[in-house]
């Protein structure tokens, strides 16, 4: 029986109990923070008399600069042994400096501000899916359940959002975004402390045999990398032009709000349910799925299908995020060692939310304009090289650690890991 399949006993120990509400409450409170920040932080900017240039290099540029970033913040986490203290920092951060951007009105000390904060706020995410993983492999936990309710705060957040900037104007976003950091900031203090931390001496060591640099030296990981940052990055042309082409396309307002719906509320389902899930598909045949949904998902976009088909293809949402989101979580539960996660979840962060879908969404803007809903070529294109490194990962991979766990870093001399 694997360490992900063992339960601990029910009453032995009442702090890995607590451990599920108090990550399911931060997810809640990190994404209505999300679901506040995606929609209503441009309409605040735009309030400010931003130019719509100037507002796409605030939002993109965390979006790189967190290549360097993220990666750093998990090391420190890994060093550190302490997940929860780097959480507290960042939430603490995110919100003086969501104060302190309230405060201007112009592009540059937006820009140097703006983009400080959403780094802070983003990268509270790979940290407390660590904590999340480290409740998996230890005590059984369910990832899926303690999830949903992240996906769940977001719709909340969306519809309320709408409500209170229709009737207090786009300049209230900036306080209603505050506000929901504010919330990470008390979920975040509720976090446990970690139980046991390494009495081993720290050893300095050099940047090339860090944890970051063994994990991308590892192909396995590299196979995973390319096919979850392809089928999430593929999200980018969605997630910029998705409403803006079903508007062309003469769909109402409530129309669009229903469809957007309708694939957050797909992957809620899978969340809830994905004990079930986990028991029959391995983390890479999660992988590999969510990768085909993605190439189906995105060519049928390409022929600006009708409503009647946009409605199912919506609901595959559960599968190109749902379940390449959730095989990722399991692939980084059973493949890394312990004291490699927080890096290997800022490494995934950084591929999926970063750099690829940062690209993909540069491109996509290039294209749009000329080629209208044609450009979901581009997502399907990056998709199919999702599929090929998932499924090169799923007849690699066998299901165990990609180094030993009590392993030393590998000396400069020893030949890096085949797998």
């Amino acid at each position: 029986m694997s360490q992900l399949d063992r339960r601990a006993p029910i009453g032995r120990d009442a702090g890995l109990l607590s451990l599920g509400p108090r990550v399911s409450l931060f997810f809640a409170s990190l994404f209505l923070a999300y679901g506040v920040i995606l929609p209503y932080f441009p309409v605040w900017l735009d309030s400010k008399g931003l130019t719509p240039v100037e507002i796409a290099t605030i939002t993109a540029a965390p979006l790189f600069v967190r290549v360097l970033f993220t990666p750093s913040v998990g090391l420190l986490a890994d060093r550190l042994e302490n997940y929860r203290v780097v959480i507290i920092a960042l939430a603490w951060s995110a919100l003086t400096l969501a104060l302190v951007v309230s405060l201007f009105a112009s592009f540059w000390p937006i820009l140097a501000v703006g983009v400080a904060f959403l780094l802070a706020i983003g990268t509270m995410l790979p940290l407390i899916e660590t904590v999340a993983v480290g409740g998996v492999r230890t005590t059984g936990l369910d990832y899926g359940r303690m999830r949903l309710w992240g996906s769940v705060a977001f719709i909340v957040a969306n519809f309320a959002g709408g409500v209170l900037i229709e009737a207090l104007g786009g300049g209230f976003g900036i306080w209603l975004i505050a506000s929901t950091a504010a919330l990470t900031v008390g979920t975040a203090h509720l976090i446990p402390p970690p139980k046991v931390k390494s009495s081993a001496p720290r050893e300095r060591t050099h940047w090339r045999l860090s944890l970051p640099m063994r994990l991308l030296r590892s192909r396995l990981f590299v196979l995973f990398l390319v096919a979850t940052g392809c089928i999430h990055g593929a999200h980018a042309t969605f997630y910029t032009f998705g409403a803006l082409h079903w508007q062309s396309q003469g769909l109402s307002a409530a129309w669009v709000g229903i469809l957007w719906a309708i694939g957050v509320l797909a992957e809620v389902m899978l969340f809830a349910f994905s004990a079930p899930v986990v028991r029959r598909f391995g983390p890479a045949q999660l992988i590999v799925a969510g990768a085909a949904a993605s190439v189906l998902r995105w060519t049928l976009m390409g022929f600006t299908p009708p409503l009647a088909v946009l409605m199912p293809l919506q609901a595959l949402h559960a599968l190109t995020y749902g379940a390449a989101h959730l095989g990722a979580i399991l692939f980084i539960a059973r493949a890394v060692p312990a004291k490699g996660m927080g890096s290997a979840q800022a490494l995934y962060a950084v591929m999926a939310g970063g750099l690829i879908l940062g690209l993909v969404g540069l491109l996509s803007g290039a294209l749009y304009a000329r080629y209208g809903g044609q450009v979901y070529v581009l997502p399907a294109a990056v998709s199919v090289i999702g599929l090929a490194a998932g499924l090169a990962l799923l007849r690699a991979w066998s299901g165990g650690l990609l180094w030993p766990e009590a392993a030393q870093p590998a000396t400069p001399t020893e030949q890096a890991p085949a797998g």
